[in-house]
């Protein structure tokens, strides 16, 4: 399919994405030409995902597993060396940081990845972003981190550990402001229906 939309040029789309190597691609994917990808085939994507402009996923180890109605922003980096899983309707701000994977700070072990693994006490682990999790701005999560469902994370947090499902959380490291409204089920049961008629 030939794409004749001038102002769409900078993405790719899920039949480009198809004949690149991806473990996964669905339908209605685009992925702006200019992200740097790392380990296509641990990388499985599903419908309606959008990723902007100058995101890395460096997936040379572990696996990336990106759920329907996803939206990446330009900027943000993933490392997944220890797994990483945006469920549906998750939403990463500009900027973004996700690690599953980071050196022991601790100073009991030497650090960087010239040197050799004997030396190293490398923490990795899984990172899952639940449904309709959208995290702000900036913000980091590291390794071994779960988002609860319906949480929010305002710009500029750092999560250091799991959050509980529907809170709002904000600082660093993050903490639970108060608690996120559901409404937007409503409008995912609307949209899915619609969905389901066409």
């Amino acid at each position: 399919m030939i794409n004749n939309n001038p102002f769409d040029q900078g993405f790719y789309h899920s039949e480009e994405l198809r004949k690149m190597g991806f473990k996964q691609v669905g339908k209605s994917v685009q992925i702006a030409k200019n992200c740097n990808i790392i380990g296509i085939e641990n990388i499985s994507l599903g419908d309606n995902i959008r990723i902007d402009s100058g995101v890395t996923f460096a997936c040379k180890s572990g696996y990336l597993k990106i759920g329907s109605y996803t939206h990446i922003s330009g900027g943000c980096h993933l490392s997944c060396a220890g797994g990483i899983e945006l469920s549906d309707f998750s939403g990463l701000s500009h900027g973004v940081k996700i690690y599953s994977r980071s050196d022991d700070y601790s100073g009991i072990s030497l650090t960087n990845p010239t040197v050799p693994g004997d030396f190293l006490n490398v923490i990795t682990r899984p990172v899952i972003i639940g449904r309709h999790v959208i995290i702000g701005a900036g913000s980091v999560i590291l390794p071994g981190v779960i988002i609860g469902e319906g949480s929010s994370i305002a710009a500029l947090s750092l999560v250091t550990k799991s959050l509980d499902e529907w809170g709002v959380y904000f600082g660093a490291p993050a903490k639970r402001i108060k608690r996120r409204r559901k409404d937007l089920l409503k409008q995912e049961q609307s949209l899915l229906g619609q969905r389901s008629t066409a």
